[in-house]
């Protein structure tokens, strides 16, 4: 029986019950824990180091208000770029190429920020609707796009990481694919094959994780905008 390539998106199930709770639990599981030793390990001085950086980075364009969602979007960032790493393993699935859980941390995590934003300081809200010194008759046009767009955001977020995620592994399994059947015809050719799947595959990890900070990076940009 021949299986579709799409069938490696599909929900992974057990005697009928989803699994998907247990491959959005196994990253927490993975992440180790601060000792307290005076010294950590390798392992821990590196995912210290990259926590600080990030955040670093995360709070240069937010005001003071913006920092107590530090916390939130770190963890968002670690969780992300552990799940799309993981889903490169065999036999693993992952969760993120779900439109619907993409979907449901971007609109959450977007609408806070806009309501926020609405209720402290609902005339600069607002102003983001309608450039300055936009002429008279281009105003309703453009308070009709920048709303559309506005609206857009969380369908943007949850789209993009589905869709580069979704994209890479096609990829991959196809050039996979090839790679085995080309093995008993053409030898030659199915190394060179191998080979490009061998880069292909250290790009799409640079992917898993650029994509997953672009996702918290974008989520900060429009916090700095209400905040």
């Amino acid at each position: 029986m021949m299986l579709s390539f799409f069938d490696q998106f599909m929900s992974p199930s057990l005697l009928g019950i989803p699994l998907m709770a247990l491959a959005l639990t196994l990253p927490w599981v993975l992440f180790p824990a601060p000792s307290t030793r005076w010294l950590n390990n390798r392992l821990l001085t590196l995912q210290s180091w990259f926590i600080n950086r990030f955040v670093q980075q995360l709070l240069l364009p937010l005001n003071r208000a913006g920092h107590k969602w530090a916390l939130l979007l770190t963890s968002l960032v670690l969780f992300l770029i552990t799940l799309n790493m993981l889903g490169l393993l065999p036999y693993t699935f992952t969760p993120t190429t779900q439109l619907s859980l993409n979907m449901g941390l971007a609109v959450p995590l977007w609408l806070a920020p806009v309501i926020i934003g609405m209720r402290n300081r609902p005339t600069i809200a607002l102003g983001h609707l309608l450039p300055e010194g936009t002429p008279t008759l281009l105003i309703p046009a453009l308070i009709i796009i920048e709303t559309i767009s506005l609206f857009i955001r969380p369908v943007a977020l949850g789209v993009r990481l589905t869709a580069n995620l979704t994209a890479g592994h096609l990829l991959i399994q196809l050039i996979a694919t090839a790679a085995f059947v080309l093995l008993p015809l053409m030898p030659t050719v199915a190394i060179l094959t191998a080979g490009l799947l061998l880069l292909l595959t250290l790009l799409e990890v640079a992917v898993a994780m650029i994509q997953a900070y672009v996702f918290v990076l974008l989520l900060s940009l429009y916090l700095q905008e209400n905040i």
